[in-house]
């Protein structure tokens, strides 16, 4: 019981965590980041089972997180006004080709990302832009104005 008690307090902290942390940055992994993803996990583990190495603690450990990762899914798509605070919400980062400065602050982006990953999408120009929206993942949607 211990064990599962430690990953239902793990997969609270890790979900914290990512949200505390930014849509962004979980949407762009650099090399150093999937080297700190790896020190994380070894980490967890290390709370999560303290010294038992044996399968069945294994099992109780992953049944526990995903349990709760089933029920944070259910939760999000029975009660939709949790879906904010479980999922987050779109931000519109530009309209009419305009940054909107606050939003951009508040997602620590800056204009030269939005318009690295306009040209992703062979946008050149900010001008060309109607909406640019910062979703939930941590892309950026474009829609061209017409």
């Amino acid at each position: 019981m211990d064990i599962a008690i430690r990953g239902i307090v793990i997969y609270a902290f890790i979900y914290l965590l990512t949200r505390v942390i930014g849509r962004r940055e979980l949407s762009s992994l650099e090399p150093f980041d999937l080297i700190l993803l790896i020190i994380l996990g070894d980490t967890v583990q290390q709370g999560l089972t303290q010294d038992d190495y044996s399968v069945t603690g294994a099992v109780i450990a992953v049944g526990a997180i995903a349990a709760m990762q089933v029920l944070t899914s259910w939760l999000s798509f029975r009660f939709k006004p949790l879906r904010p605070v479980l999922e987050g919400e779109p931000i519109i980062v530009v309209e009419a080709g305009k940054p909107i400065d606050a939003n951009l602050k508040r997602e620590r982006l800056t204009v030269e990302e939005v318009l690295a990953e306009a040209r992703r999408n062979q946008i050149d120009s900010l001008d060309k832009i109607q909406w640019a929206v910062l979703e939930t993942s941590g892309t950026i949607s474009f829609i061209e104005k017409s």
